[in-house]
This record gives structure tokens, sequence and C-alpha cells, in this order.
């Protein structure tokens, strides 16, 4: 099946990344992420940026309300929904300059994950994090190149995960006192397709993967079966979320990281697509 996508926003971004739905920011986050600002779709189209520091990574919201940002080396909290609303520190997780958060998301049960990579994509330089109730952080799997898409099935019990630079979707089992265990290979990408980037899950278990450099978002059944694409028509295609009052609509955010607008004047803009599906609600931080 062949779904089509439409633009929402003109091309705000220059590395759009991220998007995140929730019903008490009022709708879209989501994060130009080496301009270091985090960006809001209002209900009338137009896009609010707020400037948070060399990198914004990930915006999630928390369970108390307020919001998480992750930015280049460390993770901030703001304890009102608002855009504008005071961060605070948790404190520089690392000091490499050239490593860099990247990409992350929350389990089930609250706990905050984000994953890093140096700044070149050398191989191997990045790991995968958890955070402690004091924002402390842990690492979950070493090793790893462009730590990218983090997701759960509608049970909670699997997690989906994408290190961009193996080419493939993995999957984890998950329990609440144990955390993630059992990596293995989910859906593998051919090349000429692209490679992937952030994903999200639907209510029936389908997980929808952002194509980069492939100009499409790919939807895998729970077997790793692909049963739908969404063809987009710029090539960085970086992450996707479910939004809107139901659920029912895939947000898709691009990238004109070396891109020749000329002959992609869309990228970097928010795209739409009506996928026939729900998602799932966007599971939040405990920190």
């Amino acid at each position: 099946m062949t779904i089509t996508a439409h633009p929402v926003t003109d091309p705000v971004a220059e590395h759009g990344e991220g998007p995140v739905w929730s019903a008490r920011w009022g709708g879209l986050r989501w994060v130009d992420m080496l301009a270091g600002d985090v960006l809001a779709l209002a209900a009338d189209g137009t896009v609010r940026r707020r400037h948070v520091g060399a990198v914004a990574a990930v915006v999630r919201p928390r369970v108390s309300g307020g919001y998480l940002v992750a930015a280049e080396r460390e993770l901030l909290l703001a304890d009102s929904d608002d855009l504008d609303a005071p961060l605070r520190s948790l404190g520089e997780a690392w000091n490499d300059p050239a490593i860099r958060m990247n990409e992350g998301g929350c389990d089930p049960d609250g706990r905050f994950y984000i994953g890093s990579m140096a700044y070149d994509a050398s191989p191997g330089r990045g790991s995968f994090y958890v955070a402690g109730p004091d924002g402390a952080l842990r690492v979950v799997l070493p090793g790893v190149t462009i730590s990218n898409g983090f997701a759960f099935s509608p049970d909670g019990r699997l997690a989906y995960y994408a290190d961009t630079g193996t080419g493939r979707v993995d999957v984890l089992d998950y329990d609440p006192e144990d955390g993630l265990s059992g990596r293995r290979p989910f859906a593998v990408v051919d090349p000429e397709h692209g490679a992937p980037d952030g994903l999200t899950v639907d209510a029936e278990g389908g997980v929808w993967v952002a194509m980069w450099q492939g100009g499409a978002v790919h939807r895998y059944d729970q077997g790793g079966r692909l049963d739908a694409v969404v063809r987009l028509p710029v090539g960085k295609v970086t992450a996707v979320t479910f939004g809107g009052d139901e659920l029912d609509r895939l947000f898709i955010t691009t990238s004109a990281l070396d891109v020749d607008r000329a002959e992609q004047p869309e990228a970097g803009a928010i795209f739409c697509a009506e996928p026939g599906v729900r998602g799932l609600p966007v599971l939040p931080t405990a920190l």
C-alpha cells in the first residue's frame, strides 16, 4: 500500500527531528536539532520556536507537568508546559565535545532513554543510555553509531530501536524490573531504500520508520514485513509520530542538511499523512 503525504508547514527547519504530539501542549512539537531549537505547531498553522542551546535532540512531556529537552550533552527540565518556560539543567552527562545527544524516548514506566553519536558519525562512538531518577545516565547499549528511533509495542512488552549505521530496526524485550534485553533484528532495510531513522508504533503494533535518504516512511507489521510506504518529495526523512485529536494523522519531519533547496524546496518542512490507523499516546518521562 502506498500513502501520500502533504506539507503542513513551510521548510522551517534545517534538520527537523523528533516530532511529538501531546494534547497537553495543544499539539505538535519537534526540534530543529543542530540549530538548538524546539518548535511548536499551532492550530492555525503558525510555528513558534524556542532556542535551548547548541543542540536540541529530544523533547518529551513530563508526568508531573512540563517537559524535558535533551540538549547537546545535558538534560533540561521545564516545570510548565509553556514552550517558553524556564529550563534547568540536570548537569553535563559527559565532557567529550565530539559526542552529542541524538534521539531518545521513554519506556512505559516513565524512564527516559537517550542515545548519542559522534558529530562526524564515527562508527561505534555512541551509546544508548537510560536516565536514573536523578538524571544520571547509565549505558544500556554501548558501541552504537547513530542512535535513533525508540518506541514500544502497544502492550509495552517490546521495544523497537534503530541504530541507523546498522541499516536495520531491532527489537528488544522489556520488563519493568529488568529493563531491556534480548536485542535482535526486526527489519533489515535495503540500502537502496535509505537507512532507518526515527520511528513510532501504531495501535495495531505496526512500526513506522522514517527512511533517511529514502524519501519515504515504511510500515512494518508485527512480523517485520513491509506492508505500507508513505512517499515524500524530499530525500532526508528523519522521524515520525501520530497526532491529531484521534491520533489518526501521521506527522513526519524532514531535513535540509546538505540538500539543494532548488531541487527539494520542501526539505525541512513537516509533512502529514492519513495512514488509516491510529497511533499510541506519547509515553511521558517521570523525571
